[in-house]
């Protein structure tokens, strides 16, 4: 018998279980404005197969003048708040440097930077030009140990395939933000992003979730082609 009726998807069994990239720290950034939003995110991280999330506030000298102690201070209130809804998820905090003069002075102080799991450093540039102090920042960033990471390379109207190939060369981690895969940042975001898939010039998936619609539309993520196929790829996210 012919069935007239056609079934619904199967949702993949999720093999990344931890996700590098969120702004769940109440009112810190363009991220979640309270407590009860970013736990709402967190059940549902929970329920896609998420055991460990590593949120990464804003810090941007003109805009979100975070700092070290401050976004430790809204973890710990997090995790507490966590912890008194029965939510065992593993929380981590780090941070996403924009690069700018004063993320640079930092480094040439040798101020010690929000990082993850063994020195990973998350940061973004604007999302037109190629900043001139790039080359520099990375330069200097790997030289004193750490493991740059470039935020959604996809989003950035400069990127192409061939300069994201460059950073990859020269020793930049990509990570490319999972919606992007679906077009959630329009069509050209997510054409790069699948192009990076193909030419295996990514390290890292990273939801970059701000908010419960974010959060919810990882489960549609799971069933595009270009997720399944990035999940082949020997990325960071099994590692860390």
């Amino acid at each position: 018998m012919i069935s007239f009726f056609k079934a619904k998807p199967k949702p993949i069994q999720n093999p990344l279980q931890v996700d590098m990239h969120s702004h769940l720290l109440a009112a810190l950034d363009d991220g979640v404005k309270t407590h009860e939003e970013a736990i709402e995110i967190v059940r549902q991280f929970q329920q896609l197969g998420f055991t460990r999330l590593i949120t990464t506030p804003h810090i941007m000298s003109d805009t979100y003048r975070n700092t070290p102690q401050g976004i430790r201070s809204k973890l710990e209130e997090l995790k507490a708040a966590l912890a008194a809804a029965g939510i065992t998820l593993q929380l981590e905090a780090a941070a996403e440097y924009y690069l700018d003069e004063t993320v640079i002075r930092l480094l040439d102080a040798g101020k010690p930077m929000l990082t993850f799991s063994g020195n990973f450093f998350l940061f973004e540039t604007n999302f037109y030009a190629e900043p001139f102090q790039l080359n520099d920042f990375i330069f200097k960033s790997l030289t004193k140990g750490y493991k740059p990471i470039l935020a959604h390379p996809e989003r950035y109207a400069y990127m192409t395939v061939e300069k994201a190939e460059e950073l990859y060369h020269r020793g930049v981690i990509l990570q490319i933000n999972s919606l992007s895969l679906i077009g959630f940042y329009g069509k050209p975001a997510q054409k790069l992003a699948q192009k990076l898939v193909e030419q295996k010039l990514i390290h890292l998936l990273g939801s970059d979730c701000h908010n419960l619609l974010q959060a919810r539309l990882q489960a549609e993520v799971m069933q595009d082609k270009f997720y399944r196929k990035a999940l082949d790829l020997p990325l960071l996210n099994y590692k860390l």
